[in-house]
């Protein structure tokens, strides 16, 4: 009686069941996949926050199907700032015009507007690999067929173009690219996005573009955001769950960019998808420009707290020859390097079991080889520094 799209192999798999033993026995862990920023000590302005959730202006019912032209134009203005800020570089410098934006829920509800507006049942998207597992489900759910092109690590990650355009097929609609990728911490870099644009205006595809990550970069130059792109039918989706930290907040959106008339088409289908749904409520709606402007706080905390967790990491792998780090470039992860002798998850089970550390087998992420282990920035220094000093007492 249910649909073929949701018969998913919903068991836990060997990590899940070690650690819900884990945590059934009372043992105190180190939780290194920490994600969520409202749980990791970080100081929010909370009377700012929920005074801005009792707006009375959302007391009237206000049906936009891009969402409210304040939150829109906050949106337009914080994009604005990025452009206009010091070491910006990339592509051209263009204003984001407010009628090109639509408010979402989530990344993964406007993931949804888009594979809706570019596809039919089977039809193909192709996503990095390594990437995290999201992908897989929403595109299940959409009867939307994934391929995997390679992302390549040579002293810094860059994408295989060669195994990309080998991807491709006639039922291809467009590449995803994750700036900055997760886990990886890879920034897509010009003359990538030039080859992107290339490959996808030559073939009719649109290029899909996740900058959930985007204003978390280690290196002095602020990368350029997807939403200048206009070489290509592009969509880039971002929002406030990362941006401000803000993620229960459920505030987040997409923006069309290209050349007309593909992007009038696509704005047009776009809107009477959003125009179905109507599903952003109006408080967050109003409160988006008070959020987006709780950004500067909160991220001077993330970073300070992530390059502390890097140089500490770094510290400690002086100090022995085992493993080592991949470079990183942005994001709140990390990809460690440890010898090979088993498999990610049974590495992962036994730091669980025997150190009380949890972390991220990096099959978990679509590494195409054992020897990965992701760890989260984020995580409080204190226990950081613990859990890997655990973790690399194992080799």
């Amino acid at each position: 009686m249910f649909a073929d799209r949701t018969n998913w192999n919903l068991e836990a798999n060997r990590l899940s069941e070690a650690l819900a033993r884990c945590r059934a026995g009372g043992k105190p862990l180190l939780d290194l996949t920490a994600s969520n920023p409202t749980a990791c000590g970080f100081d929010y302005d909370r009377e700012k926050i929920l005074r801005a959730l009792a707006n009375p202006s959302a007391l009237a019912y206000e049906p936009n199907p891009k969402g409210l032209e304040v939150a829109r134009r906050a949106v337009a203005e914080y994009y604005a700032s990025r452009a206009n800020a010091s070491g910006a570089s990339g592509v051209a410098r263009r204003e984001i015009p407010v009628e090109d934006i639509f408010l979402t829920t989530s990344t993964s509800e406007a993931y949804s507007f888009v594979f809706r507006t570019l596809c039919n049942p089977g039809d193909e998207l192709l996503v990095p690999a390594p990437s995290y597992p999201l992908f897989d489900f929403l595109a299940d759910i959409e009867d939307v067929k994934l391929a995997r092109y390679p992302l390549l690590y040579d002293y810094g990650w860059q994408i295989d173009f060669r195994a990309l355009e080998q991807a491709i097929t006639p039922r291809t609609r467009g590449v995803i690219v994750v700036h900055p990728n997760n886990p990886t911490g890879h920034f897509c870099k010009p003359e990538e996005l030039a080859r992107l644009n290339e490959i996808c205006a030559a073939r009719g595809m649109a290029l899909l573009a996740d900058e959930v990550f985007l204003d978390f970069a280690f290196g002095g130059k602020q990368p350029a955001s997807f939403a200048q792109n206009t070489a290509a039918l592009t969509f880039t989706l971002s929002g406030l769950s990362k941006i401000s930290g803000l993620p229960q907040m459920k505030i987040a959106w997409l923006i069309a960019s290209g050349p007309e008339p593909l992007k009038t088409q696509a704005i047009e289908r776009l809107e009477v998808i959003a125009d179905t749904f109507l599903s952003m409520n109006a408080p967050s709606q109003w409160a988006t420009p008070i959020f987006l402007n709780e950004r500067h706080r909160f991220q001077r905390q993330l970073m300070a707290r992530a390059r502390k967790n890097l140089a500490e990491m770094d510290r400690q792998l002086a100090a022995q020859k085992s493993c080592a780090r991949l470079e990183v470039e942005g994001g709140w992860y990390a990809v460690l390097r440890a010898p090979a002798t088993r498999s990610d998850e049974e590495l992962a089970i036994e730091l669980l079991e025997k150190n009380d550390v949890y972390v991220h087998p990096g099959h978990f992420f679509d590494f195409p080889t054992e020897g990965h282990l992701i760890v989260s920035l984020i995580t409080p220094e204190p226990a950081f520094s613990e859990g890997i000093r655990r973790l690399l007492s194992m080799f």
